[in-house]
């Protein structure tokens, strides 16, 4: 049954960078971004630097083999060869220094690379040659003689090198905007139906299922809306089932007192029955009353101003004032009525007038079924042997009892009422939700179980008195 309530408002207009999608994306792509960035950063002085020793080991390998050359030993053969290869290497944009007797040919070459090379060390690296920065090699010759070679450093390689990175980091780039967008799409799909779905609910479709579905943290969502749909079907079945059972317990009074009314309103009645029915009348009312006050108590029960004093008690003498009540009118329709209460005191805290609220209903609800002839039990007795474990109020009967099944709704709102109308005598179905709810908010238990006497059995357990629980201990 759709609940009747505001309408849900329509979808909400969705803005730039505020959905699911657009924030994944943006966190992808800025994610990669950073990817790309520390790559280049890592990658690009390694491949300079990579580069840089590839040049260095061409031109030691050069400046070995001009050193082979300059040591032959005829000067003709020796200079002929020489001035080849100087011309070689000047076209690949190499300089030749050849060292005589620890003098340079030509200016331009550091000192100290000169005097390294002509006392018979090897020179290699970078230097300042002719004020610019240069790779040199240096290969010593017999007798204080040597050959250098210099290369100016490579210009532009940082430039090169990026230009041959650019289209790697673009695609990694491109690769994580994309894996962004599938990403944010597989994350907000089912986020979108989970949505739509709660939409659906709250439009009234109870029908509605979300599929179960991997990732984990989306599969719990989907058996959360199923699970609310499924619970919110199953109350709403049961409230429909509770107010077609008030309905009618509002109407069969309503129907009595009206149907004497228009008797008394067109003089059917003798004035020698008009106290009789006014009796009627009165109870009629009176059962319109109890009923329009259980359903105002159990509206406020869980409210923060519903009323609550919870003192000291002694519940053998609460059942005994019980029994002057009971007594008779079990009395009345052939029913025995018994009493079992210890000769001391069984303490408990709680609310008396709304205790003896709940042993009422709970007689009331035994006395409704029980056959002349069976028996109705009251009980009291301590929880336990300390006067600090509280105390245990008990209603048993000789009635026809209940199933497994209907223990486990006992204390709902209408469950029994729903299943037993038209087989046995009911009440309201309010009852035992009254008491169950009022027993909880006093600190205590309730359950619902198998009698002795064959019927049903309902104890209440209710806390102990504070002061006995601090003096005990």
């Amino acid at each position: 049954m759709p609940v009747i309530g505001p309408r849900p408002a329509g979808p909400r207009r969705r803005r730039p960078g505020r959905t699911l999608t657009a924030r994944a994306v943006l966190v992808t792509c800025a994610v990669a971004l950073v990817s790309v960035l520390v790559t280049a950063l890592v990658a690009v002085p390694l491949a300079v630097r990579g580069q840089e020793r590839r040049d260095q080991e061409a031109l030691a390998a050069q400046a070995r083999l001009a050193a082979d050359v300059l040591r032959v030993r005829a000067p003709r053969q020796r200079d002929a060869a020489g001035e080849r290869l100087i011309r070689q290497l000047q076209e690949q944009d190499i300089d030749v220094y050849v060292i005589r007797a620890g003098t340079v040919d030509r200016a331009g070459l550091p000192r100290q690379v000169v005097n390294r090379v002509a006392a018979g060390n090897t020179v290699s690296g970078r230097r300042l040659v002719s004020g610019e920065r240069a790779l040199v090699e240096g290969r010593p010759l017999a007798g204080g003689d040597g050959v250098v070679l210099t290369r100016p450093a490579t210009p532009g390689l940082w430039g090169r090198v990026v230009r041959g990175l650019w289209l790697p980091l673009l695609a990694g780039l491109a690769a994580g905007l994309a894996a962004g967008m599938l990403l944010a799409r597989r994350l907000a799909r089912p986020i979108r139906v989970a949505a739509t779905a709660a939409a659906r609910l709250s439009a009234g479709d109870r029908a509605v299922r979300v599929p179960v579905e991997p990732p984990d943290e989306v599969a719990e969502l989907a058996l959360a809306l199923n699970g609310l749909a499924a619970a919110l079907a199953t109350s709403e079945d049961r409230q429909r089932e509770f107010l077609l059972s008030v309905s009618h317990e509002l109407r069969t009074p309503l129907t009595a007192i009206r149907g004497y009314a228009e008797a008394l309103a067109d003089g059917v009645i003798d004035a020698d029955d008009t106290p009789r029915t006014g009796r009627t009348m009165l109870a009629e009312a009176e059962h319109l009353d109890r009923l329009v006050r259980d359903l105002l108590a159990l509206a406020r029960l869980e409210a923060a101003d519903f009323p609550l004093e919870p003192v000291p008690v002694d519940l053998a003498r609460l059942a005994a004032d019980a029994e002057h009540t009971w007594a008779d009118r079990c009395a009345a329709v052939g029913v025995t009525f018994r009493m079992e209460i210890p000769d001391g005191v069984v303490p408990a805290y709680t609310d008396p007038g709304r205790i003896r609220q709940v042993v009422d209903g709970l007689l009331e609800n035994a006395l409704r079924v029980v056959p002349p002839g069976a028996p109705v039990v009251l009980a009291a007795r301590p929880a336990g042997a300390d006067p600090a474990a509280g105390g245990i109020l008990e209603v048993r009967d000789g009635g026809p009892g209940f199933t497994d099944d209907d223990l486990a709704v006992a204390f709902d709102r209408g469950a029994l009422h729903a299943r037993y109308r038209g087989v046995r005598k009911v009440g309201s179905g309010l009852g035992l939700a009254l008491a169950a709810g009022l027993v909880r908010r006093l600190g205590g238990e309730i359950a619902a179980g198998h009698a002795a006497e064959g019927g049903a059995a309902f104890t209440v357990r209710l806390p102990a008195d504070p002061y006995l629980t601090r003096t005990s201990r």
